[in-house]
């Protein structure tokens, strides 16, 4: 593990650095559009209004008495907003690399400033979103004091997305067909995942395919909390910890392989 503590200790030294990154990518996603920031939002916004309109105005549709709550407009924007701001991170970081090969080569800068400065960056574009959710939800369980689990969720899921990121950006400049694969799993894990369906509509015998996917346990929670108001079950916390720590010890593993040989791959 000595290779993963090493690359966190330079990106808290280079913070200052990583802050001016941020900020400049933030920009350069939108620069030359007559939208500008605004299209960060356009897409996840439309996307949850869609769900909304669709499933409750129009089809009124209802979950059973076990899921969370009935109405499946809601349901699903609880589960799906988190999912769109974990695939954009850990999309985005996976192309850091990629992205600035030609920098990394002119300039001896570390390579994990780029990974995590496009995860910070979607993080921050998600962030008003995921505020506006939890204050449009609060006053249905009378802004219970579950709310408090709420930050942890949004830091686990921040780590989580840093670590994948970072990991995959080293595997997409090894290997391209990375890009291809994880653009497949992000296609399908919305469907393996208690997104869509409460966890308790999935065939118990099959049910242990939706913990393959890491955000099935923070969904979980955000569920939990926002639609129920109350604190996530013991098993969120620790099986997102099983998550970090799975993904630690491979992207450890994957830097020590990658030092001497990252620049010759890009």
């Amino acid at each position: 593990m000595k290779p993963f503590f090493e690359e966190a200790v330079t990106a808290w030294r280079s913070r200052a650095l990583v802050w001016v990154l941020t900020r400049r990518e933030i920009s350069a996603r939108y620069a030359g559009s007559m939208g500008g920031f605004f299209w960060a939002y356009a897409q996840p916004i439309l996307t949850i209004a869609a769900y909304y309109l669709v499933f409750d105005v129009v089809f009124a549709m209802r979950l059973g008495e076990q899921a969370p709550t009935r109405a499946v407009g809601a349901f699903l924007i609880v589960g799906a907003l988190p999912w769109m701001a974990f695939c954009d991170c850990v999309g985005r970081g996976m192309n850091s690399l990629l992205d600035t090969g030609d920098v990394l080569k002119k300039n001896p800068l570390p390579a994990v400033l780029f990974p995590v400065r496009s995860v910070l960056a979607s993080a921050i574009v998600y962030a008003p979103l995921i505020l506006l959710l939890t204050l449009a939800y609060s006053p249905t369980h009378r802004f219970s004091s579950a709310l408090l689990a709420l930050p942890v969720l949004l830091l686990l899921q921040l780590i989580l997305c840093l670590f994948l990121g970072y990991l995959l950006a080293i595997a997409a400049a090894a290997l391209r067909d990375t890009i291809q694969f994880v653009g497949f799993l992000f296609s399908v894990g919305i469907f393996l995942s208690p997104v869509l369906f409460p966890l308790s509509m999935f065939p118990q015998e099959w049910r242990w395919v939706l913990w393959l996917n890491p955000m099935t346990a923070l969904v979980t929670g955000y569920q939990t909390v926002l639609l129920q108001g109350q604190w996530p079950v013991d098993s969120v916390w620790w099986i997102t910890l099983a998550w970090l720590a799975l993904t630690a010890v491979v992207l450890s593993l994957l830097i020590s392989r990658s030092r001497d040989e990252l620049l010759d791959w890009l």
